[in-house]
Order: structure tokens, then sequence, then C-alpha cells
């Protein structure tokens, strides 16, 4: 199989409405439980949201729920929904008022942060008892063989150009400071079925994927589509994929 079976000639250029596209969503449970943690249902702020994949999920389960991210192309390519407000504004200055939210939610944005900025935002604009809940998801988990091929990519093909940051999302965000009550969360998962083109869609937003095509490296990604094809059969086969979601819980 070459990388011409698949959907795309080149399956790492998708252009900015990949992330919406290929992102894969939060379950429904996911905010059921948030919205268990929060002290009432007023108003939710999800920071650096991107194009909302878990904002929308906190929309049906409070009165109000806001979305911001500092990026307007992100914020653009949210899909529109009359229950959320989106708004373009950085963590560190989050356009809301004091004391008027409940649940202040960061998923897979808080190591972009500038941590103590956020923090103190974070404990301006929440209100009494509010949650506080940095979410990330892990490294992707195949069946196997193809685990194994991902898996070497990841870490040892990509792996140099991954920002430093990303090792605080492999670790759950085990490392950084968290100076609020700390909370318990159950364990989940993020569980889709894809085939080679979603995958390499995913794989395609990147943060490493835009790093290693900065500096030259096409060859390592193509190396890499043709060798997850091979293995991967069938281009238009589902296969299971799975990530851990990780959480950093707290009051506030």
């Amino acid at each position: 199989m070459t990388i011409d079976d698949a959907p795309a000639r080149n399956p790492f250029d998708r252009g900015g409405q990949a992330y919406a596209r290929f992102r894969p969503d939060y379950p429904a449970a996911l905010a059921a439980f948030l919205a268990s943690a929060a002290p009432d249902l007023r108003c939710a702020l999800d920071v650096g949201c991107g194009n909302g994949q878990l904002t929308k999920l906190l929309a049906p389960c409070f009165d109000q729920v806001i979305g911001a991210d500092p990026s307007a192309d992100q914020i653009a390519n949210a899909a529109p929904d009359a229950r959320i407000a989106y708004r373009c504004a950085p963590a560190e200055r989050l356009p809301v008022d004091d004391g008027s939210v409940s649940l202040v939610t960061a998923a897979q944005a808080a190591h972009w942060f500038d941590l103590p900025a956020f923090y103190a935002e974070v404990r301006r604009i929440a209100a009494p008892r509010a949650a506080l809940a940095l979410v990330s998801y892990g490294v992707l988990r195949m069946e196997a063989p193809l685990d194994a091929h991902f898996q070497r990519f990841y870490a040892e093909g990509i792996g140099p150009y991954w920002p430093p940051e990303r090792k605080l999302v492999d670790t759950g965000y085990a490392g950084i400071a968290f100076p609020f009550e700390e909370r318990r969360a159950p364990p989940m998962d993020i569980r889709l079925e894809w085939d080679l083109s979603d995958f390499l869609g995913y794989v395609s937003t990147w943060s490493a994927v835009r790093g290693a095509r900065e500096a030259g490296r096409e060859d390592l990604l193509a190396a890499f589509a043709h060798d997850i094809a091979a293995a991967w059969g069938d281009p238009g086969r589902k296969r299971p994929v799975s990530w851990p979601i990780n959480m950093r819980l707290g009051t506030c």
C-alpha cells in the first residue's frame, strides 16, 4: 500500500480546519462529572477552548457556558451554539466578571498557560467553592500490531519535535503546581473507531508534526504514513483507538 491510497495525497497537509475535524471529542460522562463537581450550575468557563470540544458538552449542563481561546481561527471553527458565548481571550486575561463562575475547565490546554497568572484569574472569577479542572488525554492507544508502529513513531520518530510542554500532557499534569484543594476524579477514556484517513488527520494536528515540517523533515512523516498504511491494511477499515483522560481537579 502507498500513501496515495489514503484520501489525501499528503495526509499531513490538512489546513486550518483539521483541528476541528480530527481532534477526538470527550465523552458525555466527563461533562456530567464536571457538572456534579461544581457547587451550582449557573456558569461554566472553558479556557483554551479551541473549537469547543469540551465546551459544547458542558452547554446542556449549565445555565451559561463561555468558551475562551486566544486564537481567532480556533473560535471561527467552533460549531455555533446558542447556549455558548465564545470569546477570543487568553487564559491570563479572562473577560469574565469577578466571582461569577461555578466551574473552570481547561482541556488539553493548561500546558500553554502562564499558570501563576491563570490561577490568579481563576481565583478572581471563581464563585465560592467553584471547581477547577485541568483535563488532558494521554498518548493514543491502538490494537496490535498498529500500536507498536505508532508508539515507536511517537517516542522516537517525531519525539525530537515535541515542544517541552508536551511532557506535562503525557504525565497528566502530575508535575505542575496546583495550589487548590485537590479532589479525586474517576477513571475515564475517550474511545473511537477510525479509518486510516481519520487517524492520519489526527496526527496532522500535532504541534510536533508542524515542527518536523518546518525543519524540512517531510521524509520522516512520509515514511511513517507508508509504514502505518501498510500495517493498517484496507484504509477504509475502522479500527479502535483510545486515550486515557487525566485530570487535576480542585476547589477554589
